[in-house]
């Protein structure tokens, strides 16, 4: 039995993950001490108790041979399966920018040489070449100081992509600590690159993504692989983010005697998420739905939500939810990575999925957020980039998303008048997809929500 535990948050979604929610009081009931790891500034957290201490954590800059390595690593993972993975293609594709700087110009050296050399012992050879750099680093001089003063049993690193754990992955394995990770999302599998290193152990939200994570990576056993769910979801079996209905609708100005359309934005990546908030705008407007609406409009917690300005401006009707994550100041992360949520703004997300009569949102994980619910989704793909509009009917064919349509559980469509239909069909009482967004959330998260805290811990507990 492991009595020490270490936990890596590198951002804010790891923060909700692990924090936010009754993770830690879980885990003080299995481990003699905590000791968080953050790379998120101390304030943030909540008080804990006496056993469980924030250590922050400061990105090291990385030298340009360890990111060679690094990135030889990575394209090389993508070189290996992108014949057979659109999703994996896609990514390698908008990786291969050329920059007129160093890392720039090595780049398609990097991909000239992936071509051939990309079996997973040549990747590993690279990890231990990429590891070989950091020692005479100062990053290995901090993080081996840091992790002798402060000694865990097991290091669970919440997201197993960011490069800047490396240093601490080795480290810990020079120390002879148990590593482990949690996969962060749905799609990070089959339509993403590389983790940052190879860890002891892995733990994944269902049997599918263990059967993913082994068909994407050769040299892990079966054995190490744990099937523990989410805890991204547990907010909402949990009582202490429950709102009434009559609060949640007078807090966003809703009419009680509506239904209620509640719609999500992804980040800007998601370019054409404007579109269809003005296409449904204007079906509201013409009074071309069966009958009245109220729509909340849920914003990125990743950006601020300034490209919408002009959608505001234009339908004063629509009212919106701009998430409340504080943005930490912490300058060695992406912008994105330094927010952070708040018990507030979980809370009014549970309540909005909870009081809706629909969904709306282009391919997003809130559709299993909302599948939870047992509320239908309407996804709008109308992209084709030959059309005016950026191509998203691409992502239909990332591997995550082509479950997501064989499984024929949401309302897949691809222009306004399949739009407009599918509104007014769900309108009109039609939906008859409820068993196959119960099917599709069993496929995808495989252990109860109210099991998964107790399950992540007593795994990582009992590591050997």
């Amino acid at each position: 039995m492991r009595e020490r535990l270490g936990i890596v948050i590198t951002d804010g979604v790891g923060f909700r993950n692990f924090i936010i929610n009754d993770f830690i009081s879980e885990a003080v009931a299995s481990f003699k001490e905590i000791v968080i790891f953050s790379f998120l500034p101390a304030e943030v957290y909540p008080k804990f108790p006496a056993n469980v201490r924030v250590v922050p954590l400061d990105i090291m800059p990385e030298r340009t041979i360890s990111w060679f390595f690094r990135k030889f690593k990575e394209v090389a993972h993508m070189q290996k399966f992108a014949a057979g993975n659109f999703g994996i293609n896609d990514n390698l594709q908008l990786m291969r920018a050329l920059e007129w700087n160093v890392q720039g110009l090595l780049n398609p050296l990097i991909y000239h040489l992936t071509r051939f050399l990309h079996s997973e012992r040549i990747i590993l050879l690279a990890e231990r070449l990429q590891y070989a750099t950091f020692y005479g680093q100062s990053a290995m001089a901090f993080y081996r100081k840091l992790l002798l003063d402060n000694p865990v049993d097991v290091l669970f690193f919440t997201h197993q992509r960011p490069p800047f754990i490396a240093p601490i992955i080795k480290c810990a394995k020079d120390l002879n600590i148990i590593t482990s990770t949690f996969i962060f999302s749905w799609d990070n599998l089959a339509s993403k690159g590389r983790m940052a290193g190879s860890f002891d152990r892995y733990l994944v939200w269902s049997n599918l993504m263990k059967s993913d994570l082994l068909e994407f990576y050769d040299s892990v056993s079966n054995a190490h692989v744990h099937v523990v769910g989410t805890p991204q979801f547990v907010p909402f079996v949990t009582d202490s983010f429950d709102q009434e209905r009559a609060d949640f609708y007078k807090k966003f100005d809703l009419n009680p005697d509506l239904p209620l359309v509640v719609f999500t934005c992804n980040d800007s990546s998601s370019r054409n998420d404007p579109h269809y908030l003005d296409v449904l705008a204007q079906f509201i407007e013409n009074k071309q739905l069966t009958q009245e609406v109220s729509v909340l409009v849920r914003t990125s917690p990743a950006e601020d939500p300034l490209r919408f300005a002009a959608i505001r401006e234009k339908y004063p009707f629509l009212k919106w939810n701009d998430p409340k994550w504080i943005v930490a100041s912490n300058s060695g992360t992406e912008t994105w990575a330094q927010r952070t949520p708040t018990q507030e703004d979980i809370s009014d997300l549970k309540s909005m999925l909870q009081y809706a009569a629909f969904t709306i949102n282009v391919l997003s994980t809130i559709t299993i957020d909302s599948f939870i619910f047992d509320k239908p989704v309407i996804n709008p793909v109308f992209g084709t980039g030959s059309n005016g509009l950026w191509n998203d009917q691409k992502f239909l064919r990332f591997r995550h998303l082509e479950v997501l349509e064989r499984a024929n559980a949401s309302l897949i469509v691809k222009d306004a008048n399949q739009y407009l239909t599918a509104i007014n069909f769900l309108l009109s009482g039609g939906d008859d997809k409820a068993a196959a967004r119960k099917s599709f959330v069993d496929l995808q998260i495989s252990v109860p929500l109210s099991a998964v805290n107790k399950t992540i811990v007593k795994t990582l507990h009992e590591l050997e």
